[in-house]
């Protein structure tokens, strides 16, 4: 049996606040959630969010979002909300979210509402705040987070609620428990996409949560081929067409399409022979690597240079 293949949160956490970040702050955030105007539809940043990430010079960062809302008051501010997906503590995040708050006001002269959402494994990792004192002088930042590992002790609540995030997070939790047993991992993506088809959601919602599980619970090929047939079956004895065949295998080109996608918001033009050769990817492991490379890589012409060596590697 080939190997399994990398989990990918990044993907599928952006993509997930992106579609749903009122459903994203009523579940994590209730205190955040109502204080916000939701008669105005949020704007997504993404630009000036990678204008923050580059002036605070932070190095890597992960899943995160930045958000412009309306409050009830009728003023307006800015939601950082920073998603946070790792295996092992880090010592520099509390520094991190206080440099993406700080850059943001500097920037835009805005109210800044920092969020952390800790999916890595330490339980007892929970920064909450960063600050300084010296000679007189203090500076300190506290922001809300959630652990998700707290949901655990919550499974039957997640199995029940039928936000978008209960779903998110049991697919969190049950993707990093399974990391190295790629059985137990497809027995657990089943159990998870089972939950999303029997929650009663309107298809369209299907669809992408859909797309956003099957990109974070990566199994190996012939794994997911013999999930895909389990889902097929399902929906056929119950008479429940909600994914079609075309939609559970559109996963390629979702990855084709999500790669140039971040290559163009990040670098606002992407050169024709990249877009060519990325569509000419097979191989669906090897565009979900890529994305997360063009997520974190500095410049178009690294991104060119590694796309190259992949090819010549090939």
């Amino acid at each position: 049996m080939s190997t399994q293949p990398a989990a990918n949160y990044d993907t599928p956490w952006k993509e997930a606040l992106q579609q749903y970040l009122e459903p994203f702050l009523s579940f994590c955030f209730p205190k955040v959630h109502a204080l916000i105007d939701w008669n105005q539809s949020p704007e997504s940043l993404d630009k000036e969010l990678e204008q923050i990430i580059r002036q605070a010079d932070s190095g890597e960062r992960v899943a995160d979002k930045l958000f412009k809302v309306w409050l009830l008051d009728g003023k307006s501010t800015w939601v950082l909300v920073h998603v946070e997906v790792q295996s092992q503590s880090d010592n520099k995040f509390a520094k991190r979210m206080y440099q993406y708050a700080y850059r943001a006001f500097d920037l835009y002269e805005q109210p800044v509402i920092s969020l952390a959402v800790l999916g890595d494994e330490k339980a007892t990792w929970r920064p909450s705040k960063y600050g300084y004192k010296l000679g007189g002088c203090q500076l300190k930042l506290k922001f809300p987070i959630v652990k998700l590992l707290d949901y655990q002790a919550k499974w039957q609540d997640l199995e029940q609620d039928t936000n978008p995030f209960a779903i998110m997070i049991m697919a969190h939790l049950t993707t990093m428990m399974t990391r190295g047993k790629p059985q137990m991992r497809q027995q657990g993506k089943w159990d998870v996409v089972r939950k999303l088809l029997e929650k009663g959601y309107h298809q369209e919602d299907i669809r992408k949560l859909f797309r956003l599980l099957d990109w974070m619970m990566t199994l190996p090929e012939e794994l997911q081929q013999s999930f895909e047939e389990q889902l097929n079956r399902y929906q056929q004895e119950r008479k429940m067409p909600l994914l079609s065949h075309m939609e559970i295998r559109g996963i390629r080109q979702n990855a084709r399409e999500s790669v140039l996608e971040v290559l163009e918001v990040r670098f606002e033009v992407v050169p024709p022979e990249v877009t060519d050769t990325i569509n000419q990817i097979e191989d669906v492991s090897v565009l979900k690597q890529l994305l997360r490379q063009a997520s974190t890589i500095s410049s178009m012409v690294d991104f060119q240079q590694l796309l190259s060596q992949g090819q010549a590697d090939s």
